[in-house]
């Protein structure tokens, strides 16, 4: 089951191994509260990551997401994967008599929070809770309109063998956690934190158990939200995204605006 748990809409995406059948759906939407099963074949292994602040283009143009995109142009991701940052839920799922293998992993950076629940009592949970874009580093931050959306890796951001795990640091004796992974695991522990974080971030449950829940935002709350906007006498429900003092919104006519704004409950006037 995946559910979201965030105050504003996530779009799930998900991605196949090579060689792994797909499940019936790549990608879909899901409002606030909102949960969706997803049914994958005995043996299936991928990643699933939440999409944030989708919109559908105006003319006919594709469907696009600030962070995580997969880059098709529509909502389901039919084998691409997410571009980073964006937190990963990622599964080797076995037959009865096996042992599954699950993670959170935050190697590709962060957007939202994940939690892994399995559905066997028996078998731990793996999450990172936290609100990484509100601590990341600025150096690391991907901003629209003044707000952090996204926390970026030190790989991504610097490219760096050290920082990537790559050339004379690409094994586990060569490749160290770093000033930018030590924060990342001090706030959410029980994610990979860089790519060789295995001993505290893998976890098993047995084979051919009850599933797994995947829920955004497991803490709750949310920076996003949706409203009213009043434009003169005029109301108007359109996507609106709230940024502290900014609202980052979208009308019918397919224009993306940012504007200072007056807060008044579920109404905003623009000004």
């Amino acid at each position: 089951m995946v559910t979201n748990s965030c105050g504003y809409t996530v779009w799930p995406g998900i991605l196949s191994n090579a060689g792994v059948a797909p499940p019936s759906t790549t990608g879909f939407m899901l409002s606030p509260g909102e949960s969706r099963a997803v049914a994958v074949a005995d043996g299936w292994s991928g990643r699933m990551w939440g999409r944030t602040l989708c919109e559908q283009g105006s003319s006919g143009a594709g469907f696009a997401c600030t962070t995580g995109d997969c880059g098709t142009g529509t909502v389901e991701c039919s084998g691409r994967g997410a571009a980073p940052p964006a937190t990963l839920a990622e599964f080797t799922l076995a037959s009865v008599g096996g042992d599954d293998f699950y993670d959170v992993s935050l190697v590709d950076g962060f957007n939202v929070p994940v939690l892994v629940a399995p559905a066997n009592g028996s078998c731990p949970t793996t999450d990172c809770p936290a609100d990484m874009n509100a601590q990341c580093p600025p150096e690391l931050r991907v901003v629209v309109a003044g707000a952090a959306v996204a926390c970026r890796s030190a790989c991504e951001a610097f490219g760096t063998e050290a920082y990537c795990c790559s050339g004379a640091h690409g094994t586990p004796a060569t490749c160290a956690p770093t000033a930018y992974s030590r924060l990342f695991k001090a706030a959410c522990p029980r994610a990979y934190s860089y790519a060789y974080d295995d001993a505290t971030s893998t976890f098993t449950c047995a084979g051919g158990s009850a599933g797994y829940g995947v829920v955004f935002c497991p803490a709750g709350g949310s920076r996003y939200a949706r409203w009213i906007i009043v434009v003169g006498r005029a109301r108007h429900v359109v996507a609106i995204w709230h940024f502290d003092r900014f609202f980052l919104w979208t009308c019918a006519c397919g224009q993306r605006r940012m504007h200072h704004a007056q807060l008044d409950t579920n109404y905003i006037t623009v000004k």
